[in-house]
């Protein structure tokens, strides 16, 4: 597959982009920073420097060239106030998603959280801050986005805390998990076998929250 990263740079990306390359796809990193290319290069991802919050629909199609599918893993990261998340966290999303239909490209994989559905219809979760509030706000709205359009296969994927820990390749993958932890590897290799699942479409299930489990990820990634 040829597939595109939106966020090339972050610590899941890097080892999603590591994996899909290591099996012999094409993987392109989108990345703010040149200085972030060469990090890229090391685990067999080309870097492509593009500012989504600061590009036009065509110029981010222009990269999307040939893709056959696009998995947004940006954030806005931490620090960030308000207005950033909702810059990044959705515009952001949703712009790579323009510019993915503009392009032909039939897949679209979007890194989410859990917890999005607890700010649903204006809701404030009890000891939420207005930051946080505000990222889930911001991954909520691009994920209504995506999953109402016609004519791109989307899966949501929402992953619980992550952690740096080794992966252990087991995990739980269902429609509806709420509380847990998860390594970022793990994530990873979710995010592979549903690339594939997408790509080969349909799609296998619209919206899925991960943690850690006892299920085997391959095994996982066929159940849904």
């Amino acid at each position: 597959m040829r597939i595109v990263i939106a966020g090339g740079h972050g610590k899941i990306a890097l080892l999603l982009g590591e994996l899909a390359a290591r099996r012999g796809d094409d993987v392109v990193g989108l990345v703010r920073d040149p200085a972030q290319v060469p990090d890229l290069r090391a685990v067999g991802v080309r870097g492509v420097v593009r500012d989504l919050e600061g590009s036009q629909v065509a110029d981010v199609a222009a990269d999307l060239a040939g893709a056959d599918a696009v998995v947004f893993a940006a954030g806005a990261g931490p620090g960030s106030g308000a207005a950033r998340k909702d810059l990044v966290d959705r515009a952001a999303a949703v712009l790579l998603a323009d510019a993915a239909q503009r392009a032909g490209v039939g897949a679209y994989l979007l890194v989410s959280s859990i917890g999005v559905d607890s700010v649903r219809d204006g809701a404030v979760p009890d000891g939420v801050d207005e930051v946080f509030l505000a990222y889930l706000r911001a991954k909520l709205a691009a994920e209504e986005d995506l999953l109402a359009r016609e004519g791109l296969r989307v899966c949501v994927l929402r992953p619980a805390g992550l952690t740096d820990e080794p992966g252990t390749g087991r995990v739980r993958l269902a429609a509806a998990v709420d509380a847990g932890r998860v390594p970022r590897a793990d994530v990873a290799a979710v995010l592979l076998g549903l690339l594939d699942r997408l790509v080969a479409g349909p799609v296998p299930a619209p919206v899925l929250g991960l943690c850690s489990g006892e299920e085997p990820v391959a095994d996982a990634v066929a159940g849904v």
